[in-house]
This record gives structure tokens, C-alpha cells and sequence, in this order.
């Protein structure tokens, strides 16, 4: 037996953060979407339990295998729903850069409790909505997000392992665009946007998410977690790009600070025609830019792998939201 879950990567359209409270965390507000590229997470029987890490970026997750959330994600499931479980291989092919502000470790979670959930008949189909490439999200006559899952007392163990794993690991198990706030855990439905087509590009400079953070704090923590005015439909990238114009990433400042790199991303994205909007997606040093179609985001791609090759660069889709 043999089963398979898309990781897709998570881009923070905009990020607003407010400053450190009381219980340790930052509250935020976020429009949170998923792309079309992504880490997968495999399972297959075995003579033994097991956990093994391969793809492009393998190496830069280190020997720390303990650490990492998709073992975690697995050990807690298990201590969740005890039984005389089969021995099962839980592989994590990684194809994102790490550290790198595309919620890979959280989406890579997510996938792994979603497929668990599915291989050992816990849920059927699993939790979320992704199971391959996104395309537009509607609510279908659904109220609330929560109720994406089916209900039971399955689905609010896997939410509740989900919440320990991280903050945004629940929007991952769902795997749909939210308006994420709180934590980031608390999300709901967005506002309607088209599908779009974006470059992703990562300067392969890790930019941790607690320095990061310590960085936004000692400037002052100079952002907000207000979130900006609900827009109307927007139908278009153009209206969509305008809309995200007066938002912003309260992350950005500190992480250039302690990465240049990713002003040198961000710089060279704004220069050239196809892009509509460019911009930083979660703590970094990953950034985006929204263009009008496929071909504009393939020109682009190639424009920015051609003049810097030693970055990481693809072309890819990130899901909208329909009514």
C-alpha cells in the first residue's frame, strides 16, 4: 500500500503583525493562499516504522530528523488514536527551499496528518481540500471554515494536533485560501480573488522566523494586526494587485536587515514589466510577484533565473477565492 499528499507551498498575500502580547505570540492578520508547487509526503507499508527526508532540498533540514514536524505530526497522531497500528514509511520528498517563508514545514504537517488520517481509515479522503495542484476555492454552501471538515470527534483531534504543531498548520490541514488572524490559526472565509499566476523566487539565504521576529520587535514592533478595508469582488490580478498595494508585510524591513538578499529579490522582481506587485511572503526570504497570466509569469521566471541563477526561481499558480 502506497499513498500520496501534495505539501503545497503557503504565501502570505499580506502579512500585518501587531506587537508581542502577553501569552508570547504576535497576533496577525494575513490573506493566506496556496501554489501549485510544493513538498509530498508518501506512505507506505513497512517491516518497521520509519521516516526519511529526500528531494532537492533534503540536505538543509540537517540530521535533525526528531525536530521536524512531519515526525511530530506522526508520533502525535499515533499517541492521538492508539491502536495495534501497522509499521508504516512516512517520507518527506522536499522540493522547497527551507526557511524560507512558504510555510513549508506547516504545509508538510498538514499534508503528513492528512494522509495518515486517509492510510489508516481514521477519516475517509482525509481532512483537507488539496489533494494536487489548486485552483479556485467557493465556500458550496458551506458557512464556515470549520466546517470544511468532516465533523466528529476525528476531526477535532487532527484540528488540536494541528494547533500544537503551529500556528498555521490548521489553514494548512484545510488547505484552502483564509483570512487568517489571532495566531493565525483562527481563520475564515476571504475576500473573492482570481487564481494567479506568480514567480516565486528565494535567494537560497535562510531567514529564520524567530530572528526575524526578535528583529520586528526590537525596531519597535511598528506594525499593526488591523486588518485592511474588506474590498469588493476583485476579478482581476490588476485589481487584485491594486487592492494588496495598501496592505503590507510588517516582516519585510526586519528580514532585509538581516538578509539583503531578499531587497536584492524584491528589487529585481519591481524592475521588470510583468510584474504587477512584488512582495515578501511570510517571515522570508521567499517573495512573490503577481502577473497577469502564464506567459507573463514564464517570461519572467526566465528573465530572473537568466540574470541570477543562483536563486531559486519557478513560475507557478496560487489559488483565488469564488462565492
Amino acid at each position: 500500500m502506497s499513498l500520496e499528499r501534495f505539501a503545497p507551498a503557503k504565501v502570505n498575500l499580506f502579512l500585518h503583525v501587531g506587537p508581542l502580547g502577553e501569552d508570547g505570540y504576535h497576533p496577525i492578520s494575513s490573506l493566506m493562499t496556496f501554489a501549485s508547487v510544493g513538498d509530498r509526503v508518501r506512505f507506505t507499508r513497512a517491516s518497521e516504522m520509519g521516516f526519511a527526508v529526500d528531494g532537492p532540498f533534503a540536505a538543509e533540514l540537517g540530521g535533525d530528523s526528531a525536530g521536524n514536524l512531519v515526525l511530530r505530526a506522526r508520533d502525535q497522531l499515533l499517541a492521538a488514536f492508539p491502536d495495534d497500528w501497522a509499521p508504516f514509511r512516512i517520507t518527506l520528498e522536499k522540493n522547497l527551499p527551507v526557511a524560507a517563508g512558504l510555510g513549508g514545514g506547516s504545509s508538510d504537517a498538514a499534508a503528513a496528518l492528512n494522509l495518515m488520517a486517509e492510510a489508516l481509515s481514521l477519516v475517509e479522503g482525509g481532512f483537507g481540500a488539496r489533494r494536487d495542484l489548486p485552483t479556485s476555492v467557493g465556500r458550496g454552501g458551506v458557512e464556515s471554515i470549520g466546517e470544511l471538515a468532516p465533523p466528529g470527534e476525528t476531526s477535532d483531534a487532527l484540528t488540536a494536533i494541528a494547533r500544537r504543531l503551529g500556528s498555521d498548520v490548521p489553514a494548512c490541514l484545510g488547505g484552502v485560501p483564509v483570512m487568517a488572524s489571532g495566531r493565525g490559526d483562527a481563520c475564515d472565509w476571504p475576500p473573492v480573488f482570481p487564481d494567479l499566476d506568480v514567480v516565486l523566487v528565494n535567494p537560497l539565504v535562510a531567514s529564520p522566523t524567530g530572528a526575524v521576529y526578535a528583529g520586528y520587535d526590537a525596531a519597535g514592533a511598528p506594525g499593526s494586526a488591523e486588518p485592511p478595508r474588506w474590498p469588493d469582488p476583485l476579478e482581476t490580478p490588476q485589481a487584485l494587485a491594486d487592492y494588496l498595494a495598501g496592505t503590507r508585510n510588517d516582516l519585510e524591513a526586519p528580514a532585509i536587515a538581516l538578509a539583503p538578499a531578499i531587497g536584492d529579490v524584491l528589487a529585481a522582481l519591481k524592475a521588470q514589466p510583468q510584474t504587477l506587485l512584488a512582495r515578501m511572503s511570510g517571515s522570508g526570504a521567499s517573495c512573490f510577484a503577481i502577473c497577469t497570466d502564464e506567459r507573463d509569469a514564464r517570461d519572467l521566471a526566465l528573465r530572473i533565473a537568466d540574470d541570477h541563477p543562483e536563486w531559486w526561481v519557478t513560475p507557478c499558480r496560487l489559488a483565488g477565492f469564488r462565492p
